[in-house]
């Protein structure tokens, strides 16, 4: 049974209303009566000892306007709103994906080097790039934290879930400032309501999928070379591997990295991003 992606965000702080606080939290778990009232403090006839005295503002100054609410930075963010399909680079660009914005979805199994290659693209694009690594946002959870290696159950499948929320929200909230994004995660093609179709959902119509499959071997052997919860059993490598394989035939673009390095395999990937704009595929 596939579930669906989640309960809706919590509103934003609204104006007007108090928003929760140390202050506040304190209060509600250490209640008791109020402090003490006094008689209130005569006026002072200048600054607090110790202090410096105060400059009265320029003739003509006035305090900038606070930012609205739902803005970051100086840009208003989309509603949640979908993100459109990039706009093809210009002709004579060269070639690779130039100086579009867009975002990227890198697809994978454990060990087929989605990680190193999505941030190694990221730090070589000549725009503003932001890699978005769903292991590490998942991995913000410390108390409590569903270990992958103890196995899959309702908790670890909650965590990937609210994980992919908080990603999806951060690339949109990167694209809203004109940066684009790569997102990594072992997404499969028999799960499309919590995998392909999630994503979809959180970051919109425009992300361009890319599969990343090298060979089981390969994979293998660099799952081996992890260390800590993120090295997982030769079986569930497998297991991985061979689900992944349903992606061909889906009509998304699958690069076999075997023999390539990292730089090669970016290299590459940059220019299946290149044609995926182009021509963007249908799944």
């Amino acid at each position: 049974m596939q579930h669906a992606v989640g309960a809706p965000l919590p509103p934003p702080h609204q104006p007007g209303h108090a928003a929760t606080g140390w202050t506040t939290q304190a209060a509600a778990h250490h209640p008791g009566p109020p402090p003490p009232q006094g008689p209130p403090a005569p006026p002072m006839d200048g600054p607090p000892p110790g202090t410096a005295p105060a400059h009265p503002p320029a003739p003509g100054w006035a305090a900038p306007p606070a930012p609205p609410a739902d803005t970051t930075g100086h840009v208003h963010l989309p509603p949640g709103a979908p993100v459109a399909a990039p706009a093809p680079p210009p002709a004579g660009h060269g070639t690779g994906t130039g100086t579009a914005t867009l975002a990227v979805l890198l697809i994978g199994p454990a060990g087929a080097g989605k990680t190193t290659v999505a941030r190694h693209w990221a730090h070589n694009r000549r725009v503003p790039t932001a890699h978005i690594s769903l292991d590490d946002v998942r991995e913000w959870v410390c108390a409590g934290f569903a270990d992958p290696q103890d196995g899959w159950n309702d908790r670890s499948e909650a965590q990937y879930r609210l994980a992919r929320r908080t990603c999806g929200f951060a690339a949109r909230n990167f694209l809203a400032n004109g940066i684009s994004c790569i997102l990594d995660d072992a997404v499969f093609p028999d799960r499309p309501v919590v995998g392909l179709g999630g994503w979809k959902r959180h970051v919109g119509p425009g992300l361009l999928p890319v599969v990343l499959l090298p060979g089981l071997e390969i994979v293998l052997e660099r799952n081996a070379e992890r260390t800590g919860n993120r090295r997982l059993s030769d079986e569930e490598v497998a297991g991985i591997h061979g689900r992944m394989a349903g992606w061909y035939g889906s009509g998304l673009p699958i690069i076999d990295n075997s023999t390539y390095d990292v730089e090669t395999t970016a290299r590459v990937l940059d220019d299946v991003l290149a044609r995926a704009i182009a021509s963007p595929p249908a799944f």
